[in-house]
């Protein structure tokens, strides 16, 4: 009988017991890859968006909230004298209810501006002017939606029409309902206001030169803050809450799966205590006794980890397609999370089985005459 061939027989000799232990873990797991994959997601999906639509830096005061907070659009005329600034537009985008759809990103665009540029229609046509009652919608929106080019579509308490059904080459331009600035601007009663001023350097700027246009911009516009398009949503303060929440909540999870392999272990470990006394006396060594418990716990561990990714992509994937989520994010399930996971659950099951391995290597010999 081989060492490996003790440890896999420790496990499976209880076959409930560890069966539910191991689901113990991979919830866990799953929790960390659908939550932290979910926030690592929206980051990446704004950062894709912000890329589609050829900005290279965000001016918005994002602070706590999901969305930055309006500010007036004359802020803008302090920023275009300012050097390597080719281009600006603003933006005022919301999250808003939208009939059959809880939560959906309204982006209303200055007319004109090059945030219309990255937008190929599929169907359709786009707006005749910056006035006419109709909006353009990303083909994940369209869809969410059940909308088709002519049908009515209501935004607070106005009726607009689709014009037209685009591809933005991005998540969160493809869930969007886009329409122009001064419509929106009418129909929420913010007329001047907007909470974001997409900025466009020259070619050939460097990265310096762009933090330099951020610290040039924050100084003329206190009311919001410049950074670079990559940068923005991850330094807001609402993503740090909704980052720590996520890894907080995981992390607890995860405290409950070390619990769970600590009490299978020291079960084990009180159930074999004459075998591992005879093993004992057959001329183990102690140090052999604890690389048995810990081996078992960290297969454990692994074994739950595996079958936690595998849980949680599949749990993200079907999330994703949920009318109340679809079209805002598209979870970031990289190989490094995944990889991160497993690792993260191999030792959780190491750390579990230290106490019960200790405990087990303490066992007298002499008490297997005793069974």
């Amino acid at each position: 009988m081989t060492f490996l061939t003790v440890v896999a027989r420790g496990l499976i000799r209880r076959p409930v017991r560890t069966g539910l232990t191991l689901l113990g873990i991979s919830i866990g797991i799953a929790a960390v890859v659908a939550l932290v994959g979910i926030s690592r997601g929206f980051e990446s999906s704004w950062a894709s968006g912000m890329k589609a639509r050829g900005t290279d830096v965000v001016v918005s005061n994002l602070s706590s909230a999901l969305t930055p907070k309006p500010f007036e659009d004359k802020v803008r005329e302090r920023i275009t004298p300012l050097p390597h600034v080719a281009a600006t537009c603003t933006i005022l985008v919301d999250l808003m209810g939208i009939e059959s759809s809880s939560m959906m990103f309204v982006s209303a665009r200055e007319w004109g501006g090059f945030s219309w540029e990255n937008l190929k229609l599929t169907a359709g046509r786009m707006p005749k002017d910056a006035m006419e009652p109709v909006v353009i919608l990303g083909r994940t929106a369209a869809e969410v939606l059940s909308k088709k080019i002519g049908d009515p579509i209501q935004i607070e308490t106005r009726e607009l029409t689709v014009a037209g059904i685009i591809d933005g080459g991005a998540i969160v331009e493809d869930g969007s309902v886009i329409l122009s600035l001064p419509l929106l601007q009418e129909i929420t009663g913010n007329q001047g206001k907007i909470n974001i001023i997409d900025v466009r350097v020259t070619p050939g700027t460097t990265e310096a030169e762009v933090k330099t246009l951020c610290q040039e911009i924050n100084k003329v516009v206190p009311e919001g803050k410049a950074m670079p398009a990559g940068d923005n949503i991850g330094n807001s303060q609402a993503y740090k809450f909704i980052r720590a929440m996520s890894w907080g909540t995981s992390l607890l999870a995860v405290l409950v799966g070390v619990l769970g392999v600590m009490n299978t272990m020291l079960m084990t470990v009180f159930e074999r205590t004459q075998e591992i006394c005879i093993l004992l006396a057959l001329g183990w060594k102690r140090s052999r006794i604890v690389r048995l418990i810990l081996w078992e716990s960290a297969l454990l561990g692994f074994s739950g980890g595996v079958v936690g990714v595998i849980i949680g992509g599949i749990g993200v994937k079907l999330l994703e397609h949920t009318p109340a989520i679809r079209g805002l994010l598209e979870a970031d399930l990289s190989p490094q999370l995944m990889l991160m996971s497993v690792l993260i659950s191999l030792v959780v099951g190491v750390i579990s089985g230290l106490y019960p391995a200790w405990r087990s290597s303490r066992l007298p010999p002499g008490q297997a005459l005793h069974g």
